[in-house]
């Protein structure tokens, strides 16, 4: 869905009537999701979780809702968040379906990025109005969460009549409906781990190594630097590519490579394997001289021989 919606609230038909909510899994996702649809003015009833982070998270976000078995929040709520992995996911709906829990006309909502609504199939089947809404966002299991929802994309997958009222959850929550077709959800999930997982990873092994250089404060040497090229990034895309790859620079590349096989070998594979990349996108993008291109890429052919 396009911007335009997000300005403005829901007209008063595509609104959802003020439900009881329920969630299954009180993972990190579940009770943030619930606690920004109290603000919107639902009423959370019920929420189901195990282990003992999960009845700390429900107690912090969720305080004074019950914590009962899945099958007693399906009966209690009328909008049933299902937050839990996503390879957890068809067991729990087959199972909730084939035990009687799913109720006709009950909104059953799941969060899984890689799912679309095939997956809520036996609960349609037993009557349940389907839709996968996925926040694009990570979560800590704080209140803090409540507050980084406003704004944040959801991707947004339901049957066709109720496409307007998966919308008007999602706004109500604070968020941003973003289409996403059924058969392009894998990729979508996809796309959204190689940037917020790797992400993670290239910066927590980046202050890791500054550390080892004798740098006391990594973070506050990578912040100013890190925000400026995700700035850049998101406005410019390949053409905010700086430093010795994009420049074509081999011999830096090459003592690069060098200096981490001898102090973070573990670093190697990961570095080789973005800077080729790199050099790829740099090639295309006429950013990357290809007379200089045949050098560098040498030494990352190199490198992984080595």
């Amino acid at each position: 869905m396009n911007a335009h919606h997000s300005s403005e609230h829901p007209s008063p038909q595509d609104r959802p009537a003020r439900l009881t909510v329920g969630v299954v899994g009180a993972g990190r996702v579940g009770p943030a999701l619930a606690a920004a649809l109290r603000l919107a003015g639902h009423r959370p009833v019920a929420v189901s979780g195990v282990s003992d982070a999960s009845v700390r998270r429900a107690a912090a976000l969720l305080p004074d809702v019950p914590l009962v078995p899945p099958a007693e929040v399906l009966a209690r709520a009328e909008l049933v968040l299902l937050t839990v992995p996503d390879d957890a996911l068809p067991s729990l709906v087959s199972g909730l379906a084939e035990t009687g829990a799913v109720r006709p006309g009950q909104l059953i909502v799941h969060t899984s990025g890689r799912h679309g609504v095939a997956v809520l199939d036996p609960a349609r089947r037993a009557g349940a109005l389907p839709l996968a809404l996925h926040p694009a966002m990570t979560f800590t299991g704080t209140p803090v969460d409540v507050e980084r929802l406003a704004g944040c994309s959801f991707g947004v997958t339901a049957p066709a009549e109720l496409r307007l009222a998966a919308e008007a959850l999602v706004i109500e929550m604070g968020g941003e409906p973003e289409w996403i077709e059924e058969a392009a959800r894998p990729l979508y999930h996809a796309a959204l781990a190689i940037g917020a997982n790797h992400l993670v990873t290239l910066v927590a092994q980046s202050m890791e190594l500054l550390g080892t250089a004798g740098v006391a404060a990594p973070a506050r040497m990578l912040g100013p630097l890190l925000g400026a090229a995700l700035d850049n990034a998101l406005r410019s895309g390949d053409a905010a590519l700086t430093g010795p790859v994009a420049r074509g620079d081999a011999g830096t590349v090459a003592a690069h490579v060098a200096e981490l096989r001898a102090h973070a070998p573990q670093a190697v594979a990961g570095y080789l394997a973005m800077a080729r990349t790199t050099a790829d996108r740099a090639l295309a993008h006429g950013l990357l001289k290809p007379e200089l291109a045949e050098d560098l890429l040498g030494v990352l052919a190199d490198g992984g021989k080595q």
